[in-house]
């Protein structure tokens, strides 16, 4: 069964160099969900990249960017 569950740590330091961890809670949604999330809430897909650079989205992409926008937005 696909859980599709993840959690993100995150170390923070003071100023005595004191580490505090942080952990947050993630469900993984993939694109097409996101694309019907979208469209629900009258959104359009402007463009989907695998990552913050701007590299091509493929089958194989481990990641995604992925920006929507209002049809009334220009």
């Amino acid at each position: 069964m696909l859980h599709q569950r993840v959690v993100s740590h995150h170390f923070a330091f003071d100023e005595g160099r004191q580490a505090r961890l942080y952990r947050s809670p993630h469900r993984y949604v993939w694109p097409a969900e996101l694309d019907l999330m979208g469209r629900l809430a009258g959104l359009a897909l402007e463009t989907r990249h695998a990552d913050w650079s701007g590299a091509e989205f493929t089958a194989d992409s481990r990641s995604h960017v992925s920006v929507y926008r209002s049809p009334s937005t220009p």
